[in-house]
């Protein structure tokens, strides 16, 4: 029987610490998988709903992006994604009568995690200027409100249309879609805050945006390198493919500023072996400072240069563009310099060396660790130019692997979510609609915050997501969001962002993966793309929490009826009553997806087009694959100071908090605590277990601070500290942000601990 939710905040300001694990998942991943899932579901309802996530004919899992194999197992899903699954099939519910007892200004001093337990929303809310409760409304009213202030607007570019990375392809489309035929490109997404420098750099020196390898390529490979990112927490059934790839023979090298259990050993649930030993999966640590590694890839570049054979001169003759001024950079990298810039021993990197030349086929994977500081984009460059010189892109077992977060992030960019749309794309919208789109870009996530501050964008609408959570600079990002005119959140769960609201707010509830859609011409599916390129069928089977819930299609739909009228000649009823109306438009407007409807019958989806690994060739400017030369950066750390990085703990998926611990770091009961490493905390006097204010510096001069963390001593990169957001992004500047992409750079702020008062 499913639990009831919590009544009050739990307390949180003695959170227990013990020593790190050094093996993720196995018994206890069961265990808590388990726990979790009943008391959101109950057991017939569990065990119903997790034999369907990832399976050919049920429904992707909602939480990260990670593919599945051809061959699935009964139970394809791992514990942040059971705990996904059950937060959406929750028997709780949040109804009319929750928001009667609850005002605004209750839930605003509420938690995350405590509004995220309520449950479900079961119908449409909206909240009057000047009120303090929510109030249903009908759907029909929730379009006029939301009609009455975009027609309003002095111009489309007034308005903001956000997208959260759960968003279908086909919501997606049709998103885009309504929004450029409105006459806005505002359309900032949840990748401006993550792979937003990923996509830039490799669009500029491949041609294509997204990763080039594919499952298979993993097992292929004889050198994996994981840099910046925690695989055990943020995308566990990764963990499956390191363990096959070793098995196979491979080396895995992981780079990164703290030493993340799942990448020690993983305790494979499926085997009656890896419950009992598991498998090691990390050959050689470099515990990188933060920043650093922009500066360690410029070196092995220049060591692969000066040893004899090691480049693969065919290759970069025939495919690449710019090695010479590329290579004279290479040459000129400084052991000295790198050593700071990094943290690591030479002999540690004399070891890496070794075993990238060993290596006939090498893939580099990376998340946030990589994507958010300044030099971020020369960083993932770099990285190309890595791989580049040894021929490790377009052929098997080799490439670059960024790992996408949320489930359907890299679809969403491909159905056209993007503020700077190509030309070429809005050349085929045009053709296929009849409509003119407009062509200056628009507002991303940044950009968005600053015209919400400025009075210069009035209404903000986001499908899915927690954008107040999730944006930097928290207090700046919430008064901006209160001086709108309209906010409006398509969503399943109460968040943060239903109560830090416009003038006017609502809340229209959706379907979720989980969930049955049921349309005038049957039962629906929608899909998705994973974070490598795959594209497969969803097919909720749950009924859903509400007779009153509509699909995202079905609200893009009628809004653009409601809001755009007869003017409009997109036939928005048919693509709501029938979404292979909207696949067969999308397989005419996006290359890749010719004959979508019949080939995403096939249960295993299908792989898009991707030409440098398909056929070695580069839609770049010079029509080749670019090396690139930038001078290498790191962060600068003054005296007295920690570089801090945020991050996730492992009861927790992006903004979603499931629970208040993070087992594998040996943290219980709470959320506000601060790793600093045990060395430098002793030179800064400052004791395991005292609290402390998190105090942000930053270029101008304003005080950011995050008050009462507990220290932990732990062993992160000397110089280097990290803690959990969305509680440490009031220290992340709106300003501060990666070269190119504009992504937030949250992994590199400079801070100042002083003694709190909650000590």
């Amino acid at each position: 029987m499913a639990s009831k939710p919590p009544a009050g905040d739990p307390v949180q300001d003695a959170p227990q610490v013990t020593e790190p694990k050094h093996a993720a998942a196995g018994l206890p991943a069961i265990g808590h998988t388990l726990r979790i899932a009943q008391q959101q579901m109950g057991v017939r309802r569990t065990a119903l709903t997790l034999l369907r996530v990832n399976q050919k004919d049920g429904f992707d899992c909602p939480g990260c992006a990670w593919p599945e194999p051809e061959h699935r197992h009964t139970a394809e899903f791992c514990e942040n994604g059971a705990k996904a699954v059950a937060e959406e099939a929750t028997l709780r519910r949040v109804t009319p009568d929750f928001f009667a007892t609850h005002p605004v200004s209750d839930l605003a001093g509420r938690s995350g995690y405590w509004l995220g337990q309520q449950g479900r929303l079961t119908h449409p809310m909206y909240l009057p200027e000047g009120g303090d409760h929510y109030e249903p409304v009908d759907w029909q009213r929730a379009f006029d409100i939301v009609a009455e202030e975009l027609k309003d607007l002095a111009s489309p570019d007034e308005a903001v249309f956000y997208t959260s990375g759960r968003t279908s392809n086909e919501a997606a489309f049709l998103y885009q879609l309504f929004a450029r035929e409105l006459g806005t490109n505002n359309l900032p997404d949840c990748s401006n805050m993550c792979h937003e420098s990923s996509g830039s750099a490799l669009s500029e020196t491949i041609g294509v945006g997204k990763g080039s390898v594919l499952l298979d390529d993993l097992y292929q490979a004889d050198l994996i390198i994981v840099a910046g990112q925690n695989p055990g927490t943020n995308h566990p059934r990764m963990l499956s493919a390191l363990e096959k790839a070793k098995s196979n023979g491979a080396k895995i090298i992981t780079v990164n500023p703290l030493p993340e259990a799942g990448m020690e050993r993983f305790k494979n649930p499926q085997t009656p072996q890896g419950m009992l030993k598991g498998a090691a999966l990390t050959d050689l640590f470099l515990q990188i400072r933060l920043g650093g590694d922009q500066a360690l890839f410029r070196l092995l570049n220049k060591l692969i240069l000066a040893t004899e054979g090691a480049v693969d001169e065919t290759f970069v003759a025939e495919h690449t563009h710019g090695f010479e001024e590329f290579a004279a950079a290479a040459r000129a990298a400084d052991w000295d310099e790198t050593l700071t810039a990094t943290g690591l021993t030479r002999d540690s990197i004399d070891e890496a060396l070794r075993m990238v030349l060993a290596s006939k086929r090498t893939i580099v994977c990376w998340a946030m660790g990589l994507t958010q500081h300044k030099h971020s984009v020369p960083t993932i460059r770099e990285v190309v130019n890595f791989l580049l010189l040894r021929g490790n892109i377009g052929r098997p077992g080799a490439g670059v692997c960024p790992v996408r977060g949320h489930s359907n992030v890299q679809g969403d960019r491909t159905m056209g979510i993007f503020e700077r749309p190509a030309p070429a794309f809005l050349d085929a919208l045009e053709k296929e609609f009849g409509f003119a789109p407009p062509r200056e870009h628009g507002y991303d996530v940044v950009r968005a915050i600053r015209a919400l501050r400025d009075g210069e964008a009035k209404v903000f609408f986001a499908m899915g997501g927690n954008f107040v959570s999730a944006s930097p600079d928290t207090d700046v990002t919430e008064a901006a969001m209160r001086r709108a005119r309209l906010t409006v959140h398509v969503s399943t769960k109460l968040n943060r962002s239903h109560v830090v609201t416009g003038a006017r707010a609502l809340i229209l509830p959706t379907l979720g993966r989980t969930e049955r859609d049921l349309q005038g011409s049957g039962e629906q599916f929608v899909t998705v793309e994973d974070s490598m390129g795959m594209v497969h069928a969803s097919r909720g089977r749950l009924e859903p929490a509400s007779t009153h819930l509509l699909s995202e299609p079905a609200i893009v739909a009628r809004l653009a009826r409601q809001v755009l009228g007869e003017g409009s000649a997109t036939p928005w009823e048919e693509f709501e009553k029938d979404y292979a109306n909207i696949r067969d438009r999308i397989a005419r407007v996006i290359p890749g997806f010719e004959d979508f409807n019949a080939r995403v019958a096939d249960p295993a989806g299908f792989a898009l087009p991707h030409a440098p690994r398909d056929e070695r060739r580069f839609t770049t400017a010079t029509g080749k694959a670019n090396f690139t030369a930038a001078p290498v950066e790191y962060p600068a750390l003054p005296a007295g100071r920690l570089l801090l990085q945020t991050l996730r703990s492992h009861d927790q998926y992006n903004t979603t908090i499931y629970g208040l611990d993070d087992r594998y770091r040996g943290i219980k009961n709470g959320r506000r605590v601060v790793l600093v490493n045990p060395d430098d905390a002793r030179e800064l006097k400052i004791a395991d277990g005292s609290y402390v204010d998190l105090v942000g510096e930053w270029k101008d001069g304003v005080e950011r601070r995050a008050p009462g963390f507990r220290v932990v001593h732990y062993p992160t990169a000397r110089g280097c500290a990290a803690a959990y957001y969305p509680e440490t992004n009031v220290l992340v500047p709106l300003d501060a942000t990666a070269d190119t992409s504009n992504t937030p750079a949250s992994k590199s702020v400079v801070v100042r601990l002083e003694q709190s008062t909650a000590d």
